[in-house]
């Protein structure tokens, strides 16, 4: 899957104002995935970047739980999504439940970074994907009493998200809205509205 021509790809790559770096631009959240599994050692790989997230305190409060296409257990992942990322995630290589651990372990106190750090290891996860040719897809859509009521979460431990993972295949596998979304070009708020010198004009 190293020479992926669908439109979705070119049309993905983002302008920047400013040059960032290529694996940053190409990145994006993709919906069509192919059949291809991911092999144990390249999803290894992809939670090797993950833990490897700057933390609070070094607590490393993240914890994911995942299974592949082909896995009795994948059903139970994708009935916990809501019904419009069901239809596009059923097709993922790979669904990662991804946890944060709400107290620090000294003291057993409220970490309130901890979902900040879940953050920036799944981006790290997303990113040494995208050098893969492997895509992902955060899902914010799901419902956390399914997620109980399919997996023991361990005490103390929160749903924060699901990822969808896999190898792109044609954007016109994908019904509407999804097949649109897949090809419309991304794009983000300019910099004058997000950035701001010396004081904060929000």
């Amino acid at each position: 899957m190293t020479n992926v021509t669908f439109e979705s790809v070119s049309k993905k790559i983002a302008k920047t104002q400013y040059p960032v770096l290529e694996l940053l631009r190409s990145r994006w959240s993709a919906r069509a995935f192919a059949e291809t599994p991911i092999s144990h050692e390249n999803l290894m790989t992809l939670f090797e970047a993950a833990v490897w997230a700057p933390s609070s305190m070094n607590e490393q409060p993240w914890h994911f739980v995942y299974a592949h296409h082909h896995d009795d257990v994948f059903a139970k992942f994708v009935d916990c999504l809501v019904e419009g990322n069901q239809a596009w995630a059923k097709n993922a290589a790979v669904l990662v439940l991804i946890l944060a651990k709400t107290h620090h372990e000294k003291g057993n106190v409220p970490n309130k970074y901890a979902w900040y750090d879940v953050g920036a290891a799944t981006t790290q996860m997303l990113i040494q994907a995208a050098s893969m040719n492997i895509y992902g897809h955060i899902m914010g859509g799901f419902e956390p009493k399914k997620v109980y009521e399919h997996f023991k979460i361990p005490q103390g431990y929160e749903p924060v998200c699901f990822t969808a993972l896999g190898y792109l295949a044609d954007p016109a596998t994908l019904s509407e809205p999804f097949y649109t979304r897949e090809i419309t070009p991304r794009t983000r708020k300019p910099l004058t509205e997000v950035v701001s010198h010396k004081e904060a004009t929000i």
